[in-house]
């Protein structure tokens, strides 16, 4: 069996398609070794893998030239014509895309991930008419695939519904923890990233995104409310993250809100953490808020469940809990 892989959020770490797939690409080798990978790249991102990065064992990169459109439209034609006519020329027998954005000509099955329907389930997101419209094209190529991967049971009802595909194309594979190593994790290491991010000796933590629908705005009044009710001040919380650059109804400033609500003495914003420092934050943690109103697995919910960590969370994400090899974990 030959897979061709997308390759186009490789090195996109701050997304989450950039982590799946930089995990996956590690892994799957060594889980697979019967099978051969091709990676497909724009030629944009061969120099960084050339350097740095290392070319992943058991996996055959391969590039093609980025057409000279803007941005989103070079992204557009990658993903349409270049990608499926490589995935051709490289003699693959299946074409795989780790993002909602499967190609109209499928020139060999297809097999496309998709992680959630936010654009098309939540007004907030779906943008002005281009992204309606692209929206729309990466329904309608989905159902054109050979199968659909998806993170989540919640997820694949949701697929099942909005797009109509036959739930038996629907596959559910489960993520795993970006951060296995959380549990080992001494007093030294916890020492040096509480005083790197200068935190206070006990905190409730969110570390989320500022977008609406992560819901930071219900995060603080509802701090605001445990501490009117006789909550231990000394508990302060922590907002983790790079914060919004302009205050908007969908990317709301925490520190606007905090200071609206007298809360600034109390809220530590210790902004951006780097990925491989987020266990010890999660670890060194009272507990992990994550208030969010939707998420196609809700990743940093399992990460702190590995550290050890209470989970505050909101009842649309424990409605959807659901069970993976005997243990709890977030099904949306």
């Amino acid at each position: 069996m030959h897979i061709a892989i997308n390759g186009w959020f490789v090195g996109g770490v701050t997304a989450g398609s950039g982590q799946y797939i930089e995990h996956l690409l590690t892994h799957l080798p060594r889980q697979a070794p019967e099978t051969r990978f091709s990676l497909l790249l724009p030629a944009r991102t061969s120099a960084e893998i050339g350097q740095g990065r290392a070319a992943w064992p058991g996996i055959d990169v391969r590039t093609a030239p980025l057409i000279g459109l803007p941005t989103h439209a070079a992204k557009v034609w990658w993903e349409q014509i270049t990608m499926p006519r490589l995935a051709r020329q490289v003699g693959a027998d299946v074409l795989w895309v780790p993002y909602w954005a499967a190609p109209w000509w499928q020139p060999l099955p297809v097999a496309v991930t998709v992680h959630d329907l936010i654009p098309r389930l939540l007004p907030a997101y779906r943008g002005g008419w281009l992204q309606r419209l692209y929206t729309a094209l990466v329904s309608q190529t989905a159902r054109r695939s050979a199968a659909v991967l998806t993170v989540s049971q919640a997820s694949a009802r949701d697929i099942v519904q909005q797009l109509g595909i036959p739930g038996e194309r629907v596959h559910v594979v489960y993520h795993g923890s970006n951060h296995a190593e959380a549990a080992d994790l001494d007093a030294q290491q916890l020492a040096v990233i509480r005083q790197k991010y200068s935190l206070p000796a006990r905190f409730f933590l969110y570390l989320g995104g500022f977008d609406v629908r992560k819901n930071i705005r219900t995060t603080l009044h509802a701090y605001r409310r445990y501490l009117e009710q006789g909550g231990d001040p000394s508990v302060k919380l922590v907002i983790a993250g790079r914060l919004p650059q302009v205050d908007s109804a969908f990317t709301p400033d925490p520190q606007i809100i905090a200071a609206a609500l007298n809360l600034l003495n109390q809220v530590h914003f210790c902004g951006f953490v780097t990925d491989e420092d987020k266990p010890a934050l999660y670890a060194l943690s009272t507990a992990y808020i994550f208030p969010s109103l939707y998420e196609g697995f809700g990743m940093m919910v399992l990460e702190a469940m590995g550290a050890g960590t209470p989970v505050i969370t909101s009842a649309g994400n424990v409605a959807n809990l659901v069970t993976i090899n005997g243990q709890r974990k977030p099904g949306v």
